[in-house]
């Protein structure tokens, strides 16, 4: 049997389409997981659930002066309101509902193989 020798622009197209692949499948792990790391993370380090997050996020970019004692004030009033929404707040349930809502929303995990970033996904198009 002959040894068939690629050329160097052979064996660098074959090199450059294994490095996509790589990417590829990657990226597709990344986007399959990352909600639900972000859910558990949520869930387990925080008080927080997707909707508190978001709102003490966006609370937060609101300081409307720069004199400390004001916004000390602001950020008090910004966590009591975020974490209303948030895990043991009155509004628990309707922060749940559109967390819900934004994890259907969410564009990761919405390959063929993936179900929607809930819950814990495939690890392959395989099924492993």
């Amino acid at each position: 049997m002959a040894d068939i020798k690629l050329s160097n622009e052979e064996e660098e197209q074959k090199r450059q389409s294994t490095m996509e692949w790589a990417r590829e499948k990657y990226n597709e792990q990344y986007e399959s997981w990352m909600p639900w790391i972000e859910d558990t993370f949520l869930k387990y380090f925080t008080k927080d659930n997707r909707t508190s997050y978001v709102t003490r996020d966006s609370l937060d970019k609101t300081k409307v002066t720069g004199i400390e004692q004001v916004d000390k004030l602001q950020d008090g009033v910004n966590d009591l309101g975020a974490s209303q929404l948030g895990q043991g707040g009155i509004l628990q349930p309707v922060g749940d509902l559109a967390s819900q809502g934004m994890k259907l929303a969410d564009p990761r995990g919405k390959g063929k193989d993936s179900n929607g970033g809930s819950n814990i996904p495939v690890v392959s198009s395989l099924g492993l």
